[in-house]
């Protein structure tokens, strides 16, 4: 099916463009969308009469998108969460786990509009792209921990496995040191009295 596209549409093409695209995808995406019409010839005769409108409606929403972006790339938002000891989530953390905390930090994100590559089923920092506009993103940090604490461990730039190492090394250390002052009283005591 041919449609002419009302607005870029990322991988497929810019606004004005007729383009070839599946059956399904212009019926069950692009046209309840409004972001393309089907490329009838009155469609095109239409499109060519609302060209300069939608160009200007284009670039109002890219330029506020643009603040936006601005404000929100880099941000770091904290999400608490339960995890083992290993650091693996009880779950995973979801599109809407993000927006809603950039909500509540007093941002406007919808949780259509992150973009998550894969999966966040472990503690630590994790970059997130949000989309703003077809031609505009964001990129956000997820601080995910257990605790307020945590976050800001991690935060500093120490993961929650290396505190974890770093405990056990010093829990075995001590232990070794109190076999070895053990094992030197147990020594004094094998002595004969002089």
């Amino acid at each position: 099916m041919q449609v002419i596209l009302l607005e870029r549409v990322a991988k497929l093409g810019q606004m004005g463009e007729v383009v070839k695209v599946k059956e399904g995808f212009a019926r069950n995406y692009l046209l309840p969308q409004g972001k393309a019409l089907r490329a009838s010839q009155a469609n095109i005769d239409a499109f060519e009469a609302r060209k300069a409108e939608l160009a200007v409606k284009n670039d109002e929403t890219r330029a506020d998108a643009q603040k936006i972006a601005e404000k929100l790339d880099g941000q770091v938002f904290v999400i608490i969460r339960s995890a083992s000891d290993a650091g693996a989530l009880y779950g995973s953390v979801t599109p809407r786990d993000a927006a809603d905390a950039a909500n509540a930090e007093g941002f406007s994100v919808e949780r259509r509009q992150v973009v998550l590559t894969a999966p966040i089923k472990d503690l630590g920092l994790h970059e997130v792209r949000v989309h703003l506009h077809p031609e505009v993103d964001a990129t956000i940090k997820l601080n995910v921990a257990r605790s307020a604490e945590e976050a800001e461990l991690q935060a500093s730039g120490k993961s929650i496995q290396e505190l974890a190492a770093e405990e056990e090394a010093a829990a075995e250390f001590e232990i070794a040191e109190l076999f070895d002052e053990l094992g030197a009283a147990g020594q004094d005591d094998d002595q004969p009295n002089a």
